[in-house]
């Protein structure tokens, strides 16, 4: 089963090979990887989808917990959340298919990004199943190129995983 961590960790060089080293050492699978600052600069939050059983994941977070700079750990597997990830598609795009390439894109709510000769970049958000189905969907015309973020995730509603400035856990 796969579960959703959001860690908060001190933004320093070093860290995400801290992270990606426990998980490399303990034999832990990282099914995706996000990282980014948050709206305090020196905290960012790594998004990290694991695979594994409920012991697994327990132990991931033991291990997390014992590393200097992970700050927070929080499974929000079973809460409610907003999960995206964001996709670019270079895809073949002769003149007489660009047609029912854009069309695909408005089904999807995606977007061209970029235009070439004989080529577009398709830009698209959402759940992995959407992001699954619009690569299906574009592969018959040729894909030349995939760019793929893993999941972000933000809680719904008033709880937050923020840190004031001050250290003091703003959620629940």
């Amino acid at each position: 089963m796969k579960r959703t961590l959001s860690v908060l960790v001190e933004n320093r060089p070093g860290v995400l090979t801290r992270v990606a080293g426990l998980f490399s050492r303990r034999g832990y699978n990282i099914d995706s990887l996000a990282v980014g600052r948050t709206e305090n600069p020196s905290i960012s939050r790594m998004t990290i989808v694991v695979d594994g059983d409920e012991q697994i994941i327990e132990q991931v977070g033991k291990q997390l917990n014992k590393l200097i700079d992970v700050i927070k750990i929080s499974d929000i597997t079973d809460d409610p959340y907003v999960g995206r990830e964001l996709i670019l598609i270079k895809v073949n795009a002769e003149p007489a298919v660009r047609g029912e390439i854009m069309q695909i894109v408005d089904i999807f709510r995606a977007r061209i990004v970029d235009i070439a000769r004989n080529s577009l970049i398709i830009e698209a958000t959402g759940d992995a199943d959407k992001i699954d189905a619009i690569e299906n969907s574009l592969r018959p015309f040729g894909i030349r190129e995939v760019v793929r973020t893993g999941k972000i995730a933000m809680l719904r509603g008033a709880k937050t995983r923020g840190m004031e400035a001050s250290g003091n856990d703003t959620g629940e």
